[in-house]
């Protein structure tokens, strides 16, 4: 499998493309990893040095792999962090370029724009752009709550907001929705959902919920869902296997009491997950 990656990098620590790149890799894909931006660590230590990247430099690396000839081998096309919207322009163009060449690629557009807590934290008119852009382009979003409520304009409080909230995100164009992280009512105190809509059913994975707070984690469970899909497996199943991997790396990084995610002591869990969660039908 080929897997065209346009994220964020990072020198320390394992966000973007430093979360995904590996984990594809330690499961046998071929990643093209094109960086949206490099800097010395995530923004959340309080510093950080590195670049933008500008839509003009994406462009040109994408020239650069299209004159390869190999755009018809590229099996699926991942994006996440942008650091501008003339770099989501880009994207669009590199997305295009892949879909021309190989017609079944999928993609899969991970919208990163904020959280809860600190809001949105991406440069104004990247939200747009993504709306009007990317999205109708993707065949998988992977917002977090935060995301899924911000793109939507819909409340997402309860599990049947949140319901709400996929149909309105499916009919800007992805016909599948993963929620990284949602907390409903019905969500017991200890616990933390994973939820994904597809073809008008919704299946749930319910995991325990870990004292950490590391970068990344959506970033890894993006790339893990989108390897499993384009391998074949249905969204139930790329659920499980992806939110199962997930929560062994994080309780690897709280057994380490690790600030950073344990993708390399953990890399065991990308191809068999020490514990198997079950998806339910919700």
């Amino acid at each position: 499998m080929n897997i065209l990656s346009l994220q964020s990098w990072v020198c320390y620590g394992h966000v973007g493309n430093a979360a995904a790149m590996f984990p594809l890799q330690r499961m046998g894909a071929e990643v093209w990893a094109v960086n949206t931006v490099q800097l010395s660590n995530h923004p959340g230590y309080g510093g950080c040095t590195g670049d933008v990247f500008s839509g003009a430099q994406i462009a040109a690396l994408m020239r650069g792999i299209t004159t390869r000839g190999v755009l018809g081998q590229c099996d699926a096309v991942l994006s996440g962090y942008l650091g501008t919207p003339e770099t989501g322009e880009a994207v669009a163009e590199a997305v295009q370029l892949v879909k021309t060449a190989n017609r079944q690629a999928l993609y899969c557009c991970d919208p990163v724009i904020g959280d809860d807590g600190p809001g949105v934290y991406v440069r104004p008119g990247i939200d747009t752009l993504l709306r009007k852009t990317l999205l109708p382009l993707s065949d998988i979003a992977t917002p977090n709550r935060f995301e899924l409520g911000h793109l939507t304009g819909l409340p997402v409080e309860t599990l049947h907001d949140a319901k709400a909230a996929i149909a309105a995100l499916q009919a800007m164009g992805p016909r599948i929705v993963l929620v990284t992280s949602l907390v409903t009512p019905d969500t017991p105190p200890a616990c933390i959902d994973i939820l994904v809509g597809a073809d008008g059913q919704f299946w749930r994975l319910r995991t325990e919920r870990l004292d950490l707070h590391p970068n990344g984690a959506g970033d890894l469970l993006s790339a893990l869902f989108l390897f499993h899909l384009a391998s074949g497996a249905s969204p139930q199943v790329a659920l499980e296997l992806a939110g199962s991997a997930l929560h062994g790396v994080l309780r690897r990084t709280h057994a380490d009491n690790s600030r950073e995610l344990r993708i390399v002591a953990a890399q065991s869990e990308f191809l068999s997950p020490s514990r198997r969660y079950d998806a339910e039908r919700c």
